[in-house]
This record gives C-alpha cells, sequence and structure tokens, in this order.
C-alpha cells in the first residue's frame, strides 16, 4: 500500500544542518523538558530546560538529557557529579522559557527569573520549590555524539508533592506538563487516552481483535 498523501523529502546529506534540526524538532514530538538544575564548581546554580529528554533504564533506573553544544548545564554535572531534573508544570509556562535565556556564564538563571529552589534530599543540588516532581540523580555517563553530549543520570530518589499522587503514582492530570514541539511552539497535556495492552494470548484466542483493526 502506498502512501494517500505525496511526500516532502528531508535529506541532512543535503541540507543545512540547522533547517534540517528545525525538521527532526517539529517531528519528533512531543517532547518532555528536562528542568535541569545543575551547581558550578564555584558553587552558583544553574537552571535550563533540555527537550532532548527520556528514561534510559529501569534497572537500575536511568534518565538522559542531550545537551545540543557545550551548555553550562553540561559543564556543572561533570564538574559535581549530580544534578536534579524538575517537571515543568503548565503553571510555570513563562519561567521555564524564561531559563533557557543565553545569559552568560556565572549568571545564575533561579534569582534572574525569580525561581524558588529548595535543597534536594540526596544529591547536593537544589530543585525547583514550585514544581511538583523532582529526580534528584548523580552522573552516570556521558556519550559525545557530534555536536551534542548525552548525559545519563543514576536516579536516586523521586520526590513528589502529595497532592498529586493517587493509587502509589503521580496522576498526570494533576501534574499539568508542558512539553515542546517544533519551532517556538509548545503544548500542554489535552486529551488523556487510556487503552490496555492486547497480550498474545488475547489476540490468538480472539481472532476479532486483529480482524477489526486490519478493517480500518
Amino acid at each position: 500500500m502506498t502512501s494517500p498523501e505525496p511526500r516532502v523529502h528531508f535529506d541532512p546529506a543535503a541540507m543545512d544542518g540547522g533547517a534540517f534540526y528545525r525538521v527532526l524538532n517539529s517531528v519528533v514530538v512531543p517532547r518532555p523538558i528536562a528542568w535541569v538544575c545543575s551547581r558550578s564548581a564555584e558553587g552558583v546554580a544553574n537552571l535550563a530546560p533540555h527537550s532532548f529528554y527520556t528514561v534510559a533504564c529501569v534497572s537500575p533506573p536511568v534518565v538522559q538529557f542531550t545537551s545540543v553544544g557545550r551548555k553550562d548545564s553540561l559543564d556543572n554535572v561533570e564538574a559535581t557529579g549530580e544534578f536534579t531534573v524538575s517537571l515543568t508544570p503548565e503553571w510555570l509556562f513563562e519561567q521555564v522559557n524564561a531559563t533557557g535565556t543565553d545569559f552568560p556564564p556565572g549568571v545564575g538563571e533561579p534569582e534572574e527569573v525569580g525561581i524558588a529552589l529548595e535543597p534536594g534530599e540526596r544529591v547536593g543540588v537544589p530543585r525547583v520549590a514550585g514544581s511538583p516532581v523532582a529526580v534528584e540523580c548523580t552522573l552516570h555517563s556521558t556519550v559525545r555524539l557530534g555536536d551534542s553530549t548525552v548525559v545519563f543520570g543514576r536516579v536516586e530518589l523521586i520526590s513528589v508533592w502529595e497532592s498529586v499522587v493517587e493509587g502509589g503514582r503521580p496522576r498526570i492530570e494533576r501534574l499539568q506538563p508542558l512539553a515542546r514541539l517544533g519551532g517556538n511552539e509548545w503544548t500542554t497535556l489535552g486529551e488523556v487516552r487510556e487503552i490496555g495492552r492486547i497480550s498474545y494470548r488475547r489476540w490468538a484466542e480472539d481472532p476479532s481483535i486483529g480482524e477489526n483493526l486490519r478493517q480500518q
């Protein structure tokens, strides 16, 4: 079966790097945001949003974010071996965006933007007090890929507001997370859809499941 629509092709080998980066950001969506707090060797707190962020491993628990270019977050994490990742909630939208300003090294984003921090419990780096979730990490490793560096953090503790926890886990509708899209576009939670994973045993026992899907 061929595509029902004509396609436009974007070839990284034939495009300017910046132009292809904008296309890539527009198709790998939505992206969760790591609001990374780190501390320089001199003790200056840095807070920056990184939209290349995900879970890297379950056991041991490891998260990863990518520093595109050499950023203060990367320098600080390599210097101290610690960082925190705070969830970016909808109610701090403008503050999250402002912490992405290219402040010069040595200037602390939390003070400039007016973000209150509180001490971490397992690491010596603070977390965002107004965020409902904070992931406290120690540096596991880094991997250099071209112009970027992937930072892997071993999760030492996840700290969550009691008011957003129900049934043993944080509830997504109470977290109200922001996510990044392409260009200057962001998105909020929107509709939440729930569907259970189909086991092969159920698939094999009920042929109508596959039949119905193939007819759509």
